[in-house]
């Protein structure tokens, strides 16, 4: 079958002309048509379970996206104090900032706090808290640390629980997080309420 180009390239001018057409008219308005009026979630950011969420550091490129999600709360694993502008959206949002000061380390074979995982673990199991965003700066080591832990109430089985934490991490996944997870003892938790989706296994 042959085909006719003319009428190809035709359609081609009229669409380009389409397109000039509606960035004339959203340049004109003031509107950014490559992002600002887009929804933009922070790095690493997933849903862990129904209110519950994980994301890397969210910065104000990201908080028309996290005003969508209607959050009652954050979760921030990072020592740092928390910037005036990401405090400014969350007061303006009615927004519960929780923070347990994680330092992030690179060396292998730290020691991780257990007693502030356990902290921030009754943080996320409070429904009152939900919806919850957990962050730390990159969203994989301290984050995938917490959300690992959860897994473990959830029951999930460390094979699973491993595969979630590799999948943030990537080529950056340390056999000392790994090891804290499975060693993480949960029975002083399994008394909290857990009303989610994946605990009804």
């Amino acid at each position: 079958m042959k085909l006719d180009r003319k009428n190809y390239d035709d359609d081609d001018d009229d669409d380009d002309e389409m397109c000039h057409a509606i960035i004339d008219r959203d340049v004109g308005n003031g509107d950014d048509c490559n992002g600002e009026d887009l929804f933009s979630p922070p790095l690493n950011f997933a849903m862990v379970d129904n209110g519950i969420f994980r994301s890397g550091f969210p910065d104000s490129a990201n908080f028309s996206f996290l005003q969508t999600l209607g959050l009652r709360s954050i979760i921030c694993l990072c020592p740092e104090p928390y910037p005036e502008g990401n405090m400014e959206f969350l007061k303006s949002n009615g927004i519960k900032l929780f923070q347990f000061g994680i330092e992030g380390y690179k060396e292998p074979f730290v020691n991780i706090p257990q007693d502030t995982i356990r902290e921030a673990l009754k943080v996320v199991l409070d429904v009152r808290n939900h919806p919850v965003l957990i962050h730390c700066k990159r969203g994989k080591h301290r984050t995938g640390c917490l959300v690992g832990c959860f897994r473990k109430l959830q029951r999930w089985c460390l094979t699973s629980v491993f595969d979630e934490y590799q999948r943030f991490a990537a080529a950056k996944a340390r056999v000392s997080d790994q090891r804290f997870m499975e060693l993480f003892d949960v029975s002083s938790l399994k008394h909290l309420p857990m009303s989610f989706s994946c605990s009804r296994r």
